[in-house]
């Protein structure tokens, strides 16, 4: 049987890898603690999971959708206008994805031809490479450094290149970098799209998760003077209302842009389950309060962790926002060995940096996807492994 040449740009994921080398550990540990896949542990808000059984009762319900239905387009909308201050035309500016990782990976072959370049943050979500690959475009790494505050440096961006890109990727608060960006970095994405004629797609994902109040509340790019000119914004109910399983979301700003993504959308799909975009359409506009209950749980997980870590010898950034931890290991490991250390110390998974992109080597993610008595029995898991008192011995 003959494999088309593009499936040569897919390998087994990460997680795969992972689920394997785990298997064959099975036997050190009697508990294992998996803080690697990033899917929320946390259920929907009961006034959802009400809204999609009451709508599913409606012998009406079970036919195609084919677009977002009106309902569901007008609470996106209303959203934008509440929650970030953009004004969006519900019928012209909104459209509907299954999942953000759709509307992701298809946007490329709407937008990008062969050879064309595409810019992505590194590390970045995989989801960005698998779109780039997918339009047969090339990819160009933006590395997001630490002394940048993980934002990428746009003047670095030779010119060549800027000149051919069709595609922006940004991200924050990101995955697996829950860094933040700012209104002013916004500008100058701006700024850089226009000049070389770049639509730019922000992955608005974990807009919703952040902490410490509203002083880290996250900057929508929408929100930026000029931004609908040039780009769009995808957003997910999956990790802000705990709905990945119902795979809903949008994509929303500039009009030309979502007419010609619907257009593409209407060849691959026949709409999201109508009780899904009902419920979506409630939780859009009721879903505040949920929110803000989730961040207060989130956040107490992410002191948990942070303040647990220090004390065994591992310090490690205090996220701001998103559903990460975006950790710096120690000297003399890969991010792939000292994962594999922590598997074979402690049953305790994370994700190799590296899996996000060059300039994810040197650190792990951590997932906030446990309990807090869950993610402390695992930082005591790592103290009783004796990894890090030899690591502490070796530094002396």
């Amino acid at each position: 049987m003959k494999k088309a040449k593009r499936m040569n740009a897919f390998s087994s994921s990460i997680f795969a890898e992972l689920s394997a080398y785990c298997q064959k550990r099975r036997h050190l540990h009697d508990e294992w603690i998996d803080l690697s896949v990033g899917s929320p542990d946390l259920p929907p808000a009961p006034f959802v999971r009400e809204a999609i059984a009451r709508y599913a009762e409606e012998p009406n319900a079970y036919g195609y959708t084919l677009k977002g239905i009106r309902e569901f387009h007008e609470a996106v909308a209303d959203y934008y206008r509440t929650t970030h201050g953009v004004v969006l035309n519900p019928e012209t500016e909104v459209t509907y994805v299954i999942g953000s990782q759709d509307g992701l990976v298809h946007l490329p072959m709407v937008f990008a031809d062969p050879g064309d370049v595409i810019l992505v943050p590194d590390p970045g979500y995989p989801a960005y490479a698998t779109g780039v690959a997918m339009a047969e475009a090339e990819p160009y790494f933006m590395p997001l450094k630490e002394e940048n505050g993980f934002l990428p440096d746009l003047r670095a961006i030779p010119e060549e290149i800027a000149k051919r890109a069709a595609i922006m990727f940004l991200n924050f608060p990101g995955n697996p970098v829950p860094a933040l960006a700012t209104e002013s970095f916004y500008r100058e994405v701006v700024e850089f799209a226009k000049r070389y004629d770049v639509l730019v797609v922000s992955d608005f994902a974990y807009g919703e998760l952040y902490y410490d109040g509203n002083r880290n509340k996250p900057v929508s790019f929408l929100s930026v003077p000029g931004a609908k000119d040039v780009g769009v914004e995808m957003n997910s109910l999956s990790k802000s209302y705990n709905m990945a399983g119902c795979r809903i979301g949008y994509l929303c700003g500039n009009a030309d842009v979502i007419r010609e993504f619907a257009a593409f959308k209407s060849n691959l799909d026949y709409g999201i389950f109508w009780p899904i975009q009902k419920a979506a359409a409630e939780v859009l506009r009721y879903g505040g309060d949920f929110c803000a209950e989730s961040r207060a749980i989130y956040q107490s997980r992410r002191n948990a962790l942070v303040s647990g870590l220090a004390d065994i010898g591992w310090t490690v950034d205090c996220p701001p926002a998103g559903m990460f931890v975006w950790a710096k290991i120690p000297v003399g490991f890969t991010s792939l060995s000292f994962t594999k250390e922590l598997i074979d110390r402690a049953g305790v998974v994370v994700t190799p940096g590296h899996a996000f992109g060059p300039s994810g080597e040197g650190y792990v993610r951590i997932a906030l996807v446990q309990p807090e008595d869950t993610l402390r029995r695992a930082v005591e898991k790592l103290r009783t492994s004796g990894l890090f008192e030899r690591l502490a011995a070796d530094q002396r």
